[in-house]
């Protein structure tokens, strides 16, 4: 049994799947402990996908993605919120 913590052993995990990029990766941890978000952005072939699908095999989780277009918006993913009179309150669509 290794004496690594479990945030080396993540990073170690992650390192060996994404080359070459110990400050994305370091950068994506933190903001996971800390329950936050992260855009990657990129060109092609910088390996965005395979970290972020490194990650969610790190972690036991499941993955998916969307590709954006210039012309895609939040709300064409999400949904909009919209004022139900009746109710006086707003519903996500």
């Amino acid at each position: 049994m290794s004496d690594a913590t479990p945030l080396s052993r993540l990073l170690d995990a992650l390192g060996s799947a994404v080359v070459g990029q110990p400050r994305v990766l370091a950068d994506l941890v933190t903001a996971f402990l800390a329950r936050g978000h992260v855009l990657l952005e990129g060109v092609p072939g910088v390996a965005k996908t395979l970290t972020a699908r490194s990650m969610a095999g790190a972690l036991g989780l499941s993955f998916s993605r969307v590709q954006f277009t210039p012309d895609l918006m939040p709300a064409d993913i999400l949904g909009t919120n919209v004022f139900q009179p009746q109710s006086q309150s707003f519903r996500l669509m």
